[in-house]
């Protein structure tokens, strides 16, 4: 009798946990996630560039959104990351970006740790007070029980006038004396989401 208790107990606790991750909200682990873009200027000369300050959820029923602190630009150069958020990203009237998607969470939940599914989805990108939808190539990777990992398979290419970023790389280009600054800048993400 005991022992028939303590199973059913046992057998209740683990259906329980195998189901919580399906419930909870999924957080995005920042530390570990990456955003990072790739700019071209003078044609040739092409530098990989990233956001250090990330945030991120995926509630349960599939919504799903990250947000960008665009004062966290990280060029590896201070004075042209301070140009960035003054001239390019004007900071102080759009302090953050988002990416917002819809996805299907019971093809993840149902993945073992280890496999993976690709994705195709559409992004929508909010950034300098502009909306724009673009199609995403991804691949979500189930790391453990309590955590997924999403990686773009194709970079994602933003174009600058989508956004009227165009005027801002425009004084970019006059301040650093270049000859042109590429309007379209691929974007690359490694994102690592933890249930809660």
């Amino acid at each position: 009798m005991f022992n028939r208790s303590l199973y059913k107990t046992l057998s209740c606790l683990l259906l329980a946990a195998a189901a919580l991750p399906a419930q909870a909200n999924w957080y995005l682990d920042g530390e570990s996630s990456r955003l990072s873009f790739v700019s071209t200027k003078n044609a040739h000369i092409s530098e990989v560039q990233r956001f250090l300050v990330l945030h991120g959820k995926v509630d349960p029923n599939g919504r799903a959104e990250v947000e960008v602190e665009m004062d966290s630009i990280n060029s590896g150069i201070p004075l042209r990351d301070e140009r960035m958020r003054k001239e390019l990203f004007q900071i102080e009237q759009f302090p953050d970006a988002t990416i917002t998607t819809q996805i299907d969470l019971r093809p993840i939940n149902d993945l073992a740790p280890g496999a993976q599914l690709e994705l195709r989805l559409p992004l929508t990108v909010t950034l300098h007070g502009k909306q724009h939808e673009y199609p995403a190539e991804l691949l979500a990777t189930r790391l453990d029980d309590r955590r997924f990992q999403v990686v773009t398979l194709e970079p994602v290419v933003i174009n600058a006038e989508d956004f009227d970023l165009a005027p801002g790389l425009e004084s970019l280009r006059k301040l650093a004396d270049l000859s042109a600054i590429s309007l379209s800048v691929p974007v690359g993400a490694v994102l690592i989401f933890t249930a809660r």
